[in-house]
This record gives C-alpha cells, structure tokens and sequence, in this order.
C-alpha cells in the first residue's frame, strides 16, 4: 500500500528531508501495519540522514527514517495470533529503510507491546529505542542487581531518563551527571546522587562505582574507568572502550540496540504501574518542516527529555 512518509532521497543537512508517497512492500504473514500516531527522534534519525551509517546501511532511496511507533494495527498477516486489528500498540521496528515518519508501517509481530491505557501515544512513543537501550546496557549486558551501585552519564538525556528510572526499580543506587537546572527532575525520576557536570569532575569525588552506563565516550568515558571497583562494568553506547582501559575492569563493551518485543512489554508494565514515565520535552508536528526542526533540536545535543513528532 502506499503511505505518505517524511522522506531522505540523499544523505545531507536536515533540509534534505521532504514529505512524499512511499509504496511498502507487501505485509508479512507475522507482521502487522501499524497506523502511526507517534514517533520520536533519537540520534540515529539524523545520524544516518548526514550518511554516517551508509557503510552499515546501505539502502537505496528514499530512506524513510524513524524507529519508534506508537498507534493502532490497521491490518495483520496471515500467521499473526495474538494481535487484533484496532489493538493500540507502541514498538521499536526492524531497522530498515521504510520507518516510522509515516502514516502507516510495518511491524513484526514479536516487537510488539502493548500500550497502557493510562500513557498517552506521545508518551509511548517516546519509549521504544531509548528505552531498551537502558533496559539491556543496565541488565543484559550490565548485569545491575539490587544494591549496586551505578553511574548514569547525562541523566536528562533520552536514554538516561529511562536508565534512572530502570535502575531504582532494580533496587540499584543511582548516580547521574546533568547540568543544575535538571536535577529537580531526576531526583523525582529516582536518582540518589546528581552530579553537575559543568561545576564537579565526578571522576574525583566518585568511587567504588559497580557499573557506569556511558552515554557520552571520549574523555568521560575514559576517567570512568577511575570509579571502577574490580567487578566494575562499563557498558557503553557510543564508542567502543579503549583496549588497556577496558583491561583494568571485569567489563567492558560498546553495544548496539536490539529490538525485542518482551523486554518492551515489561517497561510497558512497569509504566502501566507508574513506576516509569516518559518525559515528553518536546513535540513537533509530522510534517517535513516539524522533523527539520525536530532533527537540528536533537543535532544540539541539549534536548531535555524526548522529541517526539505527533500525527494526529
């Protein structure tokens, strides 16, 4: 069927992204076509749009780009059972060429989570990637446990704001690293110990830190490693550790997301329970011009809480 989609048909600058008709390929028998009323932006969106990723992905024009979604199925494969049509769902698809700044995409039934009815489809949306990225760089390659201590970099962050949460939940001590004007908020996420990253250098007044979830890399992956006990683990999502460094530590590794349908269902449960909540920063329409503006936002790197693009 054919959809209207944000679109890139080069890579380049955000004025690259333009609305068109796109015609998706023909619905799986376990997939599911996904009416979109929300997604979000995450670094990747506009990380692949300059052609960073090209290597990685490489796809022919036009690219629609996206990968959260929260909406309702409008229609479902032969094979798919435990998913109706008017189901109202959220979801990190398959990274693939047809994503979600679209009216309509296309889901594998086993990514699927149910939507609260108590979180709106902005908040959902919102959830997907940045979400399990917390969830498996805390516990599926972090091992926390209950009574650990860990160190979140960039608390307000996409990514972070999950991780705190995710981490109390766990039973964890949570530390994080924001600028002032943001720790009101991630005390109230969970957090027990901020640290203003422009006034404190957390690598001399931390220690004996079990795991740090590092959003950042560079330097501040590197002085991470002086806050490591000797079962310390430094789970990174930027760039992959230094090789003596990661030495010096039980763990230490890059990691790249996963999408997985299960782990989504219980931060949606989680969040069904008000023990996790999306914070919304900003919305933007999801037109060429709301994801251009929404694109150079997240480009800044000073975004609070999410982007999400709204197709009401």
């Amino acid at each position: 069927m054919e959809t209207r989609a944000i679109v890139i048909k080069n890579y380049g600058h955000a004025d690259q992204l333009e609305e068109s008709k796109v015609e998706l390929p023909e619905l799986g028998e376990h997939q599911v076509l996904v009416k979109v009323h929300a997604t979000s932006v995450n670094p990747i969106d506009w990380k692949l749009r300059e052609g960073y990723l090209a290597q990685m992905m490489p796809w022919e024009f036009p690219i629609t780009l996206g990968w959260d979604v929260a909406g309702e199925i409008a229609a479902i494969g032969s094979e798919v059972k435990n998913w109706q049509v008017g189901q109202k769902v959220f979801s990190r698809p398959e990274t693939t060429r047809f994503g979600t700044y679209a009216d309509y995409t296309i889901v594998d039934d086993h990514l699927l989570a149910r939507k609260p009815e108590n979180v709106s489809f902005e908040e959902a949306a919102a959830v997907p990637l940045a979400g399990l990225t917390a969830y498996q760089g805390l516990f599926a390659h972090g091992q926390l446990k209950a009574g650990e201590k860990v160190l979140i970099h960039a608390g307000a962050g996409g990514v972070g704001i999950y991780a705190i949460q995710l981490a109390k939940n766990a039973g964890a001590t949570v530390i994080t690293t924001a600028s002032e004007k943001n720790h009101a908020l991630l005390k109230e996420l969970g957090a027990d110990q901020v640290i203003d990253y422009h006034t404190t250098n957390f690598s001399e007044v931390l220690e004996n830190v079990d795991l740090v979830f590092d959003t950042m890399g560079g330097e501040v992956q590197a002085k991470s490693f002086k806050i490591l006990n000797e079962h310390g683990r430094l789970i990174s999502i930027v760039s992959q550790p230094d090789e003596e460094l990661a030495n010096t530590v039980a763990v230490a590794e890059s990691i790249w997301l996963q999408p997985n349908g299960e782990q989504l269902q219980e931060i949606a449960d989680l969040m069904a329970d008000g023990k996790v909540k999306s914070v919304v920063g900003h919305t933007y329409p999801l037109t060429a011009a709301g994801v251009t503006e929404a694109h150079e936002l997240s480009a800044t790197h000073h975004a609070k809480g999410k982007i999400v693009l709204t197709n009401e």
